[in-house]
């Protein structure tokens, strides 16, 4: 059975993610159609790049990935068909795809050129569909489309390193569920650049100097449980995809505010890490 997943911008109000999962099953005989997120901000390339890039490796090789965020298809826009690392990609080419690959070497890369033969206003029905089932039935990519070298490459949204090493400009690139705040800083850079020094990491008037390995680790278990303490505890740890995220210990964006608010951080702010 072959594997589809979605990545969109769509949310989970209208149909329109609905009519792609109707459409799937009509064109692909057996499918299993995974939703990864529906929720990406709207035309939002870079969370859309984080969430994909550290979830496909978990689905098996040949699994296909649909991603519906600023698909419109223009002359600046166009759509790609990609096979790399044993893995499908079908979405437009503005720039998520070098954030995914980051600086990985794609070999199968195709622009797809069925439009003429499909009339749309919603390409990822009409088109990634299309796509999607002819690549379900070991179809090759030159059906579809005609193969290119390269892809539009986004470098700005990488973090900036001073020539003196002794810091790291960073950004927010992406809001979790519970308010923590990603990063672009990786663990390698950090440690790349870092080598061992002590360090500040500065978030608006918000400092860390430690690190934490699991956001538990910040909380003291040898005292008391009514003398922790722990309500606002800000932590900084390296997350499961190896970025640096600025947390509240078991904040709840709906009631006590999250490391969002209450650090006053959103998409784009800067964070800085300084070696001493």
């Amino acid at each position: 059975m072959r594997v589809v997943t979605l990545t969109t911008d769509f949310g989970n109000k209208d149909y329109f993610v609905s009519a792609i999962k109707a459409a799937l099953l009509d064109e692909i005989k057996e499918v299993n159609i995974v939703s990864i997120s529906h929720q990406i901000s709207p035309y939002n390339v870079t969370e859309a790049s984080y969430i994909l890039k550290n979830s496909y490796k978990l689905f098996p090789k040949g699994t296909i990935h649909i991603i519906g965020v600023d698909s419109e298809r223009t002359i600046e826009n166009i759509h790609l068909v990609i096979y790399h690392d044993d893995h499908y990609f079908i979405g437009a080419d503005n720039g998520i795809f070098s954030l995914i690959f980051n600086e990985k070497k794609i070999k199968d890369i195709f622009e797809i050129n069925i439009h003429n033969k499909t009339i749309s206003s919603f390409p990822v029905l009409d088109v990634f569909v299309k796509v999607a089932g002819h690549i379900s039935r070991n179809g090759k990519l030159e059906v579809v489309g005609k193969k290119i070298n390269s892809i539009l490459e986004l470098t700005n949204l990488n973090p900036v390193i001073s020539n003196s090493k002794d810091k790291i400009l960073g950004s927010v690139i992406y809001i979790d569920n519970y308010g923590n705040v990603i990063t672009n800083i990786t663990k390698k850079i950090f440690n790349d650049i870092g080598k061992s020094r002590e360090f500040t990491i500065v978030a608006r008037s918000i400092k860390f100097d430690r690190i934490y390995s699991t956001y538990s680790e910040s909380i003291d278990f040898n005292i008391s449980k009514d003398r922790r303490n722990e309500d606002g505890k800000k932590i900084a740890i390296f997350n499961t995809a190896g970025h640096l995220e600025l947390a509240i210990y078991k904040s709840n964006p709906l009631t006590v505010g999250s490391a969002s608010t209450l650090f006053g951080l959103g998409y784009r702010d800067s964070v800085t890490v300084i070696f001493n």
